[in-house]
């Protein structure tokens, strides 16, 4: 598993964002093509029946599936990166790192300028701690 400094994780920031507003967006484009899609669904149900644009309804599909292909194509390429995307409707993402000899998770999550807080992972986000003198002192590569 690769494992970042608290400098090369800051560093990665901006693009972190990029690609997490990336996924966002094609996610969304999915989800609101697809809620078109039902209410057609739905319109017909209620009518009984009606006449639908065959053509258009498989170019919408095709499009929610390229948008879909987009997103997972981008989370990829964060995860390639080393970085952890632990929730993505908040934005969360955890970097892997060493500390006092012990694998921890710098967490970040997208609104914050920075990187403020890091936890292990068995306490998961609840158990988030501030980066202190201490950490920035001590988190490093290995060797």
């Amino acid at each position: 598993m690769k494992t970042f400094t608290l400098e090369e994780a800051q560093a990665l920031l901006p693009l972190m964002e990029s690609l997490l507003k990336r996924t966002m967006d094609e996610r969304d484009k999915a989800a609101a093509i697809e809620l078109q899609l039902q209410e057609v669904t739905r319109w017909i149900a209620v009518s009984g029946g009606v006449m639908v644009n065959v053509v258009k309804i498989a170019q919408q599909r095709a499009e929610i599936d390229e948008h879909i292909k987009l997103a997972r194509e981008t989370l990829q390429e964060i995860e390639n990166i080393g970085v952890q995307v632990k929730d993505l409707d908040a934005g969360l993402l955890d970097f892997p790192c060493r500390f006092e000899g012990e694998k921890v998770l710098l967490c970040w999550k997208m609104g914050e300028e920075s990187i403020t807080h890091w936890h292990t992972a068995d306490t998961g986000f609840h158990g988030r701690q501030p980066i202190d003198e201490r950490f920035k002192r001590k988190s490093s590569k290995p060797n």
